[in-house]
């Protein structure tokens, strides 16, 4: 069943006049807004010095819920190959990221009984920072990522990649060359597919009769209650409830039989599918208890996503009210990483190097660079400890513990963190 839901509501302060495009599960107009975030440049489109006087494309951050299925969505801004094609995210930069992969990768070998003759699939496999450690347990593996120099880490770290957009072109030619997956991984990726029909239907070709998938994706439920509207980036074109997720995956022929909710980027679930003629596997009472977690949410009902745009509005509100004040106190003020999510931030609050004197990143492939339209440059960690700012605004608030932990020395000149998210923190 594509949806319950057969709402026709009049139009309100959150509909638009107009239809911006189609649900792109459903194909309902898409009319109904659930937060417009102004317009932004792409998120990790990082800027070389000699390319910050030029102009920047900006495209609107405007995202609509569908009013028959309920799937919450970015209309398309850029095409995936503009986006993807050279990349400046790498995985293997966040301690915490690798050790929440290691632990999955033993977890998951043990309960699907993985071995020599078993294959892993990754699709999105990012700079082999996960298929790394089924290839320390002899577990033969292949991974699949678009953006060509993130793909090159792989390769110079081991892991077999091919370089490509994953779809049912892909999952054909892997078939046909004799490639199926005992395991299929999608970490962070569900939410960037464009055409949700190509990206499932390859899943379900490559995937071997009794195989399992494994998908991770950020809880629209803990955007919502969070207030994490900063991790809506053009990248992201889809924000998945359990219960939508559940009915697009059955859709294409594939049932959801286990979730976990875990805490990564500020809460996200892992959902656990098979072939839906595969019965050899129960369902978990996590998922129904999921539902029911949802449903009392009002997730099932398109008023459960009213008030979460004024929730933000007043989230940049009182951001701005602290940064005016630390500045007019004569207080420095600088930021912490230069995440993705960070860009939206600062670009929807119109904080610029009029607030943050600059920020710093681990990542050696954004260190020289500038933010995405507000042009603040990127420096290494340790330009910290020679300038002693007042604050740091901690922009990957989702690796807050790590970072504090890792720059607690900002304590011995009276330095103290700033947590944005889901409200302004002093730590």
């Amino acid at each position: 069943m594509i949806a319950s839901h057969a709402m026709q509501p009049s139009l309100g302060p959150q509909d638009t006049a107009y239809a911006v495009g189609s649900c792109r599960f459903c194909h309902t107009p898409l009319t109904r807004t659930f937060i417009d975030l102004g317009a932004s440049p792409l998120a990790n489109s990082y800027l070389k010095p000699e390319h910050v006087a030029r102009m920047e494309p900006f495209y609107p951050l405007h995202v609509y819920v569908c009013t028959t299925c309920l799937l919450v969505q970015l209309p398309d801004a850029e095409s995936p190959e503009h986006i993807f094609t050279d990349y400046a995210y790498f995985s293997s930069y966040s301690p915490a990221w690798l050790q929440h992969a290691k632990t999955y990768t033993r977890m998951i070998a043990a309960r699907l009984a993985l071995g020599a003759d078993s294959k892993v699939i990754e699709v999105a496999s990012n700079d082999g920072y996960l298929l790394q450690y089924f290839l320390d347990q002899d577990i033969p593996v292949l991974g699949i990522e678009p953006a060509v120099n993130v793909a090159q880490a792989a390769l110079q770290r081991g892991v077999p990649t091919m370089t490509r957009f994953f779809g049912r072109a892909v999952a054909d030619e892997l078939v046909a060359a004799g490639h199926r997956a005992d395991l299929l991984i999608g970490n962070n990726v569900l939410a960037h597919v464009p055409d949700l029909a190509d990206f499932l239907t390859g899943i379900k070709t490559v995937l071997k009769p009794n195989g399992v998938v494994t998908m991770e994706f950020p809880h629209l439920l803990r955007l919502m209650a969070d207030n994490q509207f900063d991790t809506i980036y053009h990248e992201h074109l889809s924000y998945f409830s359990f219960t939508t997720v559940s009915r697009i995956f059955e859709f294409y022929g594939l049932t959801v039989f286990d979730v976990d909710e875990l805490p990564t980027h500020g809460g996200s679930l892992r959902v656990y599918a098979g072939h839906a003629e595969d019965g050899s596997k129960s369902v978990s009472r996590n998922v129904d208890a999921l539902l029911s977690k949802e449903a009392e949410a009002e997730l099932t009902d398109l008023k459960g996503y009213t008030g979460f745009a004024a929730r933000v509005h007043e989230t940049k509100s009182r951001l701005l009210e602290f940064l005016i004040t630390a500045k007019r106190q004569g207080k420095s003020i600088v930021g912490y990483g230069a995440p993705a999510k960070g860009n939206t931030l600062l670009n929807f609050c119109s904080i610029r190097t009029d607030f943050l004197d600059y920020t710093v990143d681990a990542s050696p492939h954004k260190q020289g660079q500038f933010l995405p339209g507000t042009h603040i440059p990127i420096s290494a960690p340790d330009r910290i400890h020679m300038t002693h700012p007042d604050y740091v605004l901690i922009l990957p608030w989702n690796l807050k513990e790590e970072i504090m932990h890792q720059m607690d020395g900002i304590r011995q000149w009276g330095g103290q963190f700033v947590i944005p998210i889901p409200h302004v923190q002093v730590c």
